[in-house]
């Protein structure tokens, strides 16, 4: 139970949330219609701009197809092997490229499939001539199959499991072979999740930045992302960049939609607990379930190792004595810390209200469609992508300031706005389940606000916040697309400035950096998760 006062709080705090998360996102789109110029008709429909929307939705299917067709084998074969020795650091490691910067993931696929990579290597060995060529159409889905083949895995193996023990056990009793539960049993579990972790998979595809930027190989390998960057950056071409950002917000919103229609995964019908599997026992399906699981492995592990190698080649002693390095460094701590600690904020803000909407038996309409608008935050933040709202808010203020002094406070609100769907993932479940437990309680003894706050809600909540706060400040530490804009002498993060040494081909420098940039990220992931017990 809540408090009078403290329902008042909750739902201005949810108010205030609301308000920073629209301004945040429909004033960039509100210049980027208002400065639409009125030829923007005829750059909509120009070849180039229809060849970049074919690449864009090619490069996003084809990734999709190839990442889920890649899963299936390995899903299936974790799911018949419950027993698979290491099992449980298997599907850890698959949470890696999740939360892996993008940036260093590419690098350590060109350190393993580049022209000097050691799939080359081996080839050259072998005696073949023709190398396999990562830049380009191949190296794009190569990339975006690394990064969502461990999704889509998690997820088809979480519908698997959710299937009940007695299903199994009524497969073995009649006798089902390997065609027959695949058509009446396994495929019928992942139809339940296949439509949206497809959907997922490709609206991650199609907003995709850095994975076509770095292995993208020139024009004919471009996306309407990567092209409002050239737009802007190269090019200076405001027009061009106004009509392909509407576009991309067309073509997202459209996905969006189709997402929302597509059906969600159900839970478990059975027993609650983990089924117990009576197939795959025989010779041939051991071993091909192990050369599923085996070779899936070394695909999430050799790019790790490839960037850990090559970054150790590197001088990093005198890497981190660099004053560059140490400007990069303070620029992304300060931007990742603002970032984390408005997406707290913002969170905290949308979870008070929601529960003080909850208090109301009979909420007023306009309380049912303040809560309605809190509940489509996340997808109001996946309808425009960051070099979007970047670009909006570079033509909106271009006009009445300079746009690098406030360019470190844009990237930290762009970066609060792509961590808040995860922190929203991690809070939602243990403000809910600290409310269930403690409401009745502290309403009973009379314990309100500050010592409320003090007493009952900090000493619970205190660890899914840090958690929370590592993971945003993570990922914002990770994050190339909004920097890319804005990045100068003056403003450089450490993505910018691995970027720029790759792009002077220092790669050396560019390999040490991202080491160092993929150490401070784990060293936050493993602050936040510290003294949890983890479970696949």
């Amino acid at each position: 139970m809540l408090s009078t006062g403290e329902v008042r709080r909750g739902l201005a705090a949810g108010g205030a949330s609301l308000a920073a998360i629209g301004g945040l996102v429909t004033l960039p789109t509100g210049a980027l219609l208002a400065l639409a110029p009125a030829s923007s008709a005829g750059t909509l429909f120009d070849s180039y701009t229809l060849s970049l929307l074919r690449f864009t939705l090619l490069q996003a299917t084809l990734s999709t197809l190839l990442s889920v067709a890649l899963a299936l084998p390995v899903a299936l074969a974790l799911a018949r092997r419950a027993a698979f020795p290491g099992r449980i650091w298997i599907l850890r490691l698959m949470a890696v490229p999740m939360g892996l910067p993008v940036l260093i993931g590419a690098l350590g696929l060109i350190g393993i499939f580049g022209r000097q990579g050691l799939v080359n290597r081996l080839l050259a060995i072998a005696g073949v001539d023709h190398p396999v060529n990562i830049y380009g159409l191949s190296g794009i889905l190569l990339a975006h199959a690394f990064f969502n083949l461990p999704l889509a895995c998690r997820l088809m193996l979480a519908g698997l499991e959710r299937v009940p023990a007695e299903d199994w056990r009524l497969a073995a009793s009649l006798g089902l072979g390997r065609l027959s539960l695949l058509r009446h049993v396994e495929l019928p579990a992942l139809a339940r999740v296949l439509p949206g972790a497809a959907g997922l998979i490709f609206m991650l595809c199609a907003t995709s930045f850095t994975l076509v930027l770095v292995p993208g190989g020139g024009p004919a390998a471009t996306t309407l992302e990567v092209a409002i960057y050239q737009s802007l950056r190269f090019d200076f071409d405001p027009a061009r960049a106004v009509a392909l950002s509407l576009l991309q917000i067309a073509l997202t919103g459209l996905v969006l939609a189709v997402l929302s229609r597509l059906p969600a995964a159900e839970g478990s019908r059975g027993e609650g607990r983990i089924p117990r599997r009576f197939d795959g026992a025989g010779f041939g399906s051991r071993i091909m379930d192990t050369l599923a699981i085996l070779l899936a492995t070394l695909f999430l592990v050799l790019p790790l190792g490839a960037i850990t190698a090559a970054g150790l080649k590197a001088d990093l002693l005198r890497l981190i004595s660099l004053p560059a390095f140490h400007q990069a460094l303070l620029t992304s701590l300060a931007i990742a810390l603002t970032a984390g600690l408005l997406s707290l904020l913002t969170a905290s803000g949308i979870l008070t209200a929601q529960a003080a909407i909850a208090e109301r038996r009979h909420p007023s309409p306009v309380l049912r469609v303040f809560g309605r608008a809190l509940s489509s935050l996340s997808s109001l933040v996946l309808l425009v992508p960051p070099v979007v709202l970047g670009t909006g808010w570079f033509l909106l203020i271009r006009p009445h300031a300079d746009v690098t002094r406030v360019a470190p406070l844009l990237i930290a609100a762009i970066n609060m706005l792509m961590a808040l769907p995860f922190v929203m993932r991690v809070l939602t479940p243990a403000f809910e389940s600290h409310r269930l437990r403690t409401a009745r309680l502290a309403a009973s003894l009379n314990v309100t606000g500050l010592a409320r706050l003090r007493l009952v809600d900090a000493p619970i909540l205190a660890r899914p916040m840090l958690m929370a706060l590592s993971f945003a400040m993570a990922l914002s530490l990770g994050d190339l697309g909004a920097v890319a804009l804005f990045g100068s002498q003056d403003l450089v993060t450490l993505p910018w400035l691995v970027y720029s040494r790759l792009g002077s081909y220092r790669t050396q420098d560019a390999d040490g950096l991202a080491l160092l940039l993929g150490l401070l990220c784990l060293a936050l992931t493993a602050l936040g998760t510290a003294g949890e017990r983890r479970q696949p």
